[in-house]
């Protein structure tokens, strides 16, 4: 074979695996640094059922990066996580599929064509010797890697995510943490939709629950849909509270939904006094001090300022400012967050200075929208300006990408057409005819 007929050979090989480099994973690169803290949150500890699959996915985001050495680190650190979590007599299985699949793809980025080759041999020889249970499905082991992937990337995944799940646990039933994750996927799904559980979704949540009662991420989430039917938490909540404190600091402990939880169904300064106390014990974990820092953001939204204590709004920007600088690739929503607590304070010119500095920088297509989505609502109800606002607005639709700020600019932006305000109305009717040619 000629060397160019062994590269299209190579490459029709690649195109087919199951693996990271070929599940349409577009995400901006903005998405990746923030996926990137995410994974590194989740920790060793409680997220330890889905090493395998962090490390995989933190490979591909360092990959996607740049980091390629980092990716390489990652994968092998994926295959020996998988060996050990598996805990069988052979080092390989099928869980191995999509790990030697990303490995491929990597060396075949490096140009590493001997070493792609070897890895697609190992494919071929997993798939061989541990067949999918149906025929026409991929392994389990590799739909539900895709379903905790997809869970990872976008909210409007969520449903085929679950999809996936479901998919993974009808070939094998066993696997506690698919059924429960499938569950969170569709109750992610719907608090994506800003709607409330029905009872199907609750009935689900339930079942799960009794079989992860360790899950205290699940145990909040049940809580909390509870909570939004009426029921009257607060005595679970206050007990709830105390095993998550005991728990390793991580995304997966269910820290982030109690405090929610707490916020909206206990009390603001409860949820307050909770993530301090969680900061008490675990005073330099930069996720909790997240956690922290939104629930001071809340309090300090909730109140007018007459009623604000000194000490709560000084809180709120110190913690902020701490987050980041311990996020300062992932922190631009809390960069805003951070504006605007200044402009409730009115504090004006250091909010101003905040937004003119964020719209200096350059960003990609979701951190423009976000940005001026922002601003331009600051210029709307913070400051009054109305018709200043319009521009931000339009700049925030006019960026060509999908995204929550992008509608919820046009959504803003047909209330003021709505509302008939010359010349500000004739303007933005015009320039949303034009979006909609």
């Amino acid at each position: 074979l000629s060397s160019a007929q062994s590269q299209t050979g190579l490459w029709s090989k690649l195109e087919v695996l199951e693996c990271h480099f070929t599940w349409d994973l577009a995400p901006s690169r903005s998405r990746l640094l923030r996926l990137r803290d995410e994974l590194e949150d989740i920790g060793s500890e409680e997220g330890y059922c889905w090493l395998g699959h962090i490390y995989n996915l933190q490979g591909f985001v360092h990959c996607q990066l740049g980091f390629v050495k980092e990716a390489l680190r990652f994968f092998c650190r994926a295959a020996e996580a998988f060996r050990q979590l598996r805990n069988t007599v052979s080092d390989e299985g099928p869980w191995l599929v999509v790990n030697y699949g990303n490995l491929a793809w990597l060396h075949h980025h490096l140009g590493e064509q001997a070493q792609s080759q070897g890895y697609l041999s190992k494919v071929e020889a997993l798939m061989s010797e541990y067949p999918p249970p149906c025929l026409d499905e991929p392994h389990p082991e590799i739909c539900a890697e895709k379903a905790w992937t997809l869970m990872k990337f976008s909210s409007s995944e969520k449903l085929l995510a679950a999809d996936y799940f479901q998919r993974a646990i009808r070939m094998q039933p066993d696997m506690v943490e698919w059924q429960t994750s499938r569950v969170l996927a569709l109750v992610n799904a719907f608090m994506h939709q800003r709607a409330h559980m029905d009872v199907d979704i609750l009935e689900k949540m339930k079942i799960a629950k009794e079989h992860d009662p360790d899950n205290l991420y699940l145990a909040a989430l049940y809580l909390e849909a509870r909570a939004q039917k009426g029921a009257k938490v607060q005595d679970e909540a206050h007990k709830l509270a105390r095993r998550v404190l005991a728990k390793p600091v991580s995304s997966y402990s269910g820290i982030k939904p109690l405090l929610r939880l707490y916020r909206i169904h206990v009390s603001m300064d409860e949820a307050i006094d909770l993530a301090e106390e969680a900061l008490e014990r675990h005073p330099g974990a930069r996720y909790i001090k997240r956690c922290a820092a939104i629930c001071y953001k809340r309090k300090v939204f909730s109140q007018s300022n007459s009623h604000l204590e000194p000490s709560r709004m000084h809180r709120a920007i110190s913690l902020h400012r701490e987050v980041i600088a311990l996020y300062p690739h992932s922190s631009l929503q809390m960069q805003t967050s951070l504006a605007n607590i200044h402009a409730k304070l009115n504090q004006r010119a250091e909010a101003e200075e905040m937004f003119q500095e964020l719209l200096r920088t350059d960003l990609d297509a979701e951190g423009q929208q976000m940005v001026c989505s922002y601003y331009a609502k600051y210029l709307e109800f913070s400051q009054k300006e109305k018709h200043r606002s319009v521009k931000y607005y339009m700049t925030a639709a006019a960026v060509p990408h999908q995204s929550f700020y992008r509608e919820d600019s046009i959504r803003r932006l047909e209330k003021i057409r709505e509302e008939n305000l010359p010349p500000t109305s004739r303007e933005v009717h015009e320039f949303l005819l034009d979006l909609t040619d």
